[in-house]
């Protein structure tokens, strides 16, 4: 037998197949026709409602925005998981029957306590899906939908448990936390595997020296310009004769800023609308959570020019 007949033996195919399931698995999700028209349909219900409160104080929060450093929807999705998977064990255990007389034993509580804070993650999860697009919002609307069925599935089993069904209650729990679990691998492929709310621009440091950006009369007062400078999207910018210079790439979702709105000194993202100042790189308005990295600038023989540096502080 070849080394090629070999390689693809029913032995390798099958090893493949089990380190490459979950690609294949997604990939199926894409092509599922019902999830890209309850996409379509919810988009043209939520988004009108979140573009008429972009702007506000509240849904700025709801996404973490430049107060939390992060979104707070993975943060808060730990507490359902936790109280619910603290409920099975008490469940397993044999502690989850009331004391005498009441009807809220341990496990009702936690149980509850989790569909409160479920409450709040899926305030957050919707804020964060409207900042999303094309795959990242059919998959994170089939992440959603598995949360809720996991959601519902638990408030049966509440509701079980206070009318004295324990064995229902235990099977409900059980699958309720089983849904969760489904939907928070779902959610770990957004972010791991799709960097969704993560930090775009957290490894850009370069270049290590001065180089030449744009000539000085390319780069004209109060207007933005884009370009690249050994392989970084830099964003150029002169006001009242200084020069400031920012990475051009959104921290939020990777959209090239130069292409945005400028109001005064601040400018627009073009995709999800967050607001960053063009002097030191601070957020202005969300969604966006993370500053944008800052480059000293110059002007030198002609040329302005650029080098690499860190992040600013998300202090404005």
């Amino acid at each position: 037998m070849s080394s090629t007949d070999q390689e693809s033996g029913p032995t390798v195919t099958l090893a493949r197949r089990l380190t490459t399931w979950h690609q294949d698995a997604f990939a199926a999700i894409q092509r599922w026709s019902w999830l890209q028209d309850l996409t379509d349909r919810t988009t043209a219900v939520v988004d009108p409602v979140y573009d008429r409160y972009r702007g506000t104080l509240a849904v700025e929060l709801m996404h973490g925005g430049r107060w939390v450093g992060h979104s707070l929807h993975p943060a808060l999705s730990d507490l359902p998981i936790g109280l619910w998977s603290s409920v099975f064990v008490l469940d397993l255990v044999g502690e989850d029957a009331p004391a005498d007389g009441r009807r809220m034993g341990p496990a009702a509580t936690l149980s509850a306590a989790g569909l409160v804070a479920a409450t709040a993650t899926a305030a957050t999860g919707v804020a964060d899906w409207n900042v999303s697009d094309g795959e990242d919002r059919r998959v994170g609307l089939f992440h959603g939908l598995l949360n809720a069925a996991g959601t519902v599935l638990q408030g049966a089993s509440l509701a079980a448990r206070v009318s004295g069904h324990r064995s229902t209650a235990r099977t409900l729990g059980a699958g309720s936390l089983a849904v969760t679990a489904a939907a928070g691998f779902v959610g770990g492929h957004l972010v791991q595997g799709r960097a969704v709310m993560v930090n775009r621009v957290a490894t850009t440091t370069g270049p290590t020296r001065w180089v030449r950006a744009v000539e000085d009369g390319d780069l004209p007062e109060d207007t933005p310009v884009g370009c690249e400078v050994e392989g970084r999207q830099v964003l150029l910018f002169r006001h009242d004769g200084e020069v400031h210079a920012l990475d051009d790439l959104c921290s939020h979702a990777g959209a090239l800023l130069h292409r945005g709105e400028v109001d005064g000194c601040s400018i627009i993202c073009p995709l999800h609308l967050s607001v960053f100042d063009l002097r030191d790189g601070s957020i202005v308005r969300g969604p966006a959570h993370h500053p944008q990295p800052v480059l000293p600038a110059r002007v030198r023989n002609g040329w302005v020019e650029v080098r690499g540096s860190q992040p600013r502080s998300r202090r404005t």
